[in-house]
């Protein structure tokens, strides 16, 4: 526990916490930070100015991460026929019907990510209390349910995150790896802050980009500066 809280201070060492930083600077702070012995993964988190609980408050989307999540990301595809050999040669790890009902019932869920053509929802919607808490529900919205398998899978494997309010306000997405370049992790941040800006829903009033944070997996939070976030992401 000593060790630990060594780590953690050394990482605080030299942070101003009151401090907000833009994109570029946090994304420096944090690498410097980074010293677990592990790739940390580098994520944002956003307070927004929404409640939830209202349907035209939902703030919710996809964003395509113009460099990837640093995740090898094993994917579920749903579907028949021509679309299920579609999803094969697209790269799909894992491929059926029935059978994969089957498959995830019993509890073998080796996959982070679940697609499935519109004809397939009424048998994957068997499966809502098993997918749905593990946030793995296919769902339109968001791409997972479609009839272009090929996009679906490639987006997916290549660094397609998806994002979802939760009841606080706060939207939680991972935005690559402590390992990436500088350039890299400021990318895909203002690829993530451009979607939420343009994800903002009708019902929406005043602020809407609160506060956010950047942080590492072991690392300390680091404050960014809203207002700059707002115009940029909006630009």
């Amino acid at each position: 526990m000593a060790k630990v809280a060594k780590r953690i201070a050394a990482a605080r060492e030299g942070l101003d916490r009151n401090k907000l930083y833009s994109v570029a600077e946090a994304v420096s702070v944090i690498k410097a930070r980074a010293t677990a012995k592990f790739d940390e993964t580098v994520e944002v988190a956003v307070n927004l100015g929404v409640d939830p609980r209202h349907a035209d408050q939902m703030v919710r989307g996809v964003c395509l991460l113009p460099n990837g999540t640093g995740r090898t990301v094993r994917v579920a595809v749903f579907a028949r026929g021509p679309k299920a050999e579609e999803a094969e040669k697209a790269g799909a790890d894992v491929v059926g019907a029935e059978d994969l009902v089957e498959q995830i019932m019993g509890g073998n869920i080796n996959f982070d990510k679940v697609i499935a053509t519109p004809d397939m929802m009424p048998l994957v919607g068997r499966l809502g209390k098993v997918l749905g808490p593990r946030g793995m529900m296919p769902n339109p919205k968001v791409g997972t349910v479609t009839m272009d398998v090929t996009k679906a899978v490639n987006d997916s494997k290549g660094g397609a995150v998806e994002f979802r309010v939760e009841k606080a306000g706060i939207v939680h997405a991972g935005v690559g790896k402590a390992s990436f370049s500088e350039e890299a992790l400021v990318e895909n941040i203002n690829a993530l802050l451009d979607a939420l800006a343009k994800a903002k829903p009708s019902g929406a009033k005043g602020t809407f980009m609160k506060r956010a944070a950047l942080s590492s997996t072991m690392g300390p939070g680091v404050k960014l500066d809203v207002s700059h976030i707002s115009v940029s992401a909006s630009a």
